[in-house]
């Protein structure tokens, strides 16, 4: 059985969550996770942080993909175009690696992880930690990215099963 490992990403303008989780069957196991703190400065500047961070993540821990959270619409046009283009930088760092990508709603996220998409940031914070085992709490950036890759796991591994049951039945 061979072992997959996603990288997670939840973009933010000011904090982006990474969050890179390995998967062998059944078994999650947690790799690395950090949130990405842009800073003050202009938007070119914070969009390259975070495209720098998501590209350092690649290299160093090498993933088979990486899933990102979708952007929502939000009450506030400027917010979401600008989460828009932190979503871009990292995009544009997948493509870049030539990495595989898959895009998740936060509520497909919520219900992947939690089971109902109507979870609360702590609530995904918490079944994070539950989930990959670990002995605190990550940030809650950070759980977001975690929750992401671990929403893509699951989503991959069900498909593959149903792929798998389609090609036994058509052969």
């Amino acid at each position: 059985m061979s072992t997959t490992t996603v990288l997670g990403v939840d973009p933010g303008s000011r904090v982006t969550g990474l969050g890179i989780v390995a998967s062998k069957g059944s078994q999650l196991q947690h790799c690395y996770s950090e949130s990405i703190r842009t800073g003050d400065g202009s938007l070119g500047e914070r969009l390259a942080v975070i495209y720098s961070a998501v590209s350092d993540a690649i290299t160093r821990y090498r993933p088979d993909s990486i899933a990102i959270e979708q952007v929502f619409v939000s009450k506030n046009p400027r917010s979401a175009l600008v989460l828009g283009h932190a979503r871009g930088s990292a995009v544009l760092a997948a493509v870049h690696h030539q990495l595989p990508m898959a895009e998740y709603s936060a509520l497909e996220i919520k219900r992947a992880v939690v089971g109902t998409g109507s979870a609360s940031k702590t609530q995904v914070q918490h079944m994070v930690r539950v989930l990959l085992n670990l002995q605190r709490k990550p940030p809650l950036d950070a759980s977001d990215g975690l929750a992401c890759a671990i929403c893509h796991i699951h989503t991959a591994s069900g498909l593959d099963r149903i792929t798998g049951v389609r090609q036994v039945i058509s052969s």
